[in-house]
């Protein structure tokens, strides 16, 4: 891996921790940690704070640096940027493609469905990454595409479990 993208990835997971520093998510925090939340942004859209909500096939709406659904956003609690109310119409947009709401939103999924997808005996990233990519039923499958190469080569920088 070149030099470049490792430094890439690394300011992707500071970039985050950041956000987060000084927060009252401290129980959110200790489930999803801001290195893996990192490496879920760069292997979804390699952290691309400009991807626009769009329609990929048929009845697939997702939104932002992670990938969000509407569903999944709403799994999540209806989490919004601050001041915003969770039943107008473009909150859930407007959250999805914001980084920290967006963050927020996968910690609130990952706190309500948090298993260990493969197995090993612990809930780590890779459970999340998982969960993220497959949903809570189906999170036993393996990462084979190219958002598995992403998060692997992420995960690998960042020396995650």
């Amino acid at each position: 891996m070149s030099l470049i993208k490792t430094a890439l990835i690394g300011l992707t997971a500071v970039t985050i921790a950041l956000l987060f520093s000084g927060t009252s998510g401290a129980k959110l925090d200790q489930i999803v940690s801001p290195n893996c939340l990192g490496c879920l942004c760069e292997a979804s859209t390699q952290c691309n704070v400009t991807v626009a909500c769009h329609v990929p096939f048929a009845g697939a709406y997702y939104c932002g640096p992670f990938l969000i659904s509407w569903a999944y956003w709403a799994d999540a609690g209806k989490p919004v940027i601050k001041g915003d109310d969770p039943g107008r119409q473009g909150a859930f947009e407007n959250c999805a493609n914001d980084l920290y709401c967006a963050a927020q939103t996968v910690r609130g999924y990952m706190q309500k469905f948090s298993k260990d997808c493969n197995d090993d005996g612990k809930v780590s990233c890779t459970d999340f990454v998982l969960i993220h990519k497959f949903g809570p039923h189906n999170c036993g499958a393996h990462l084979r595409d190219r958002f598995g190469q992403l998060y692997e080569e992420c995960r690998s920088t960042l020396f995650l479990q």
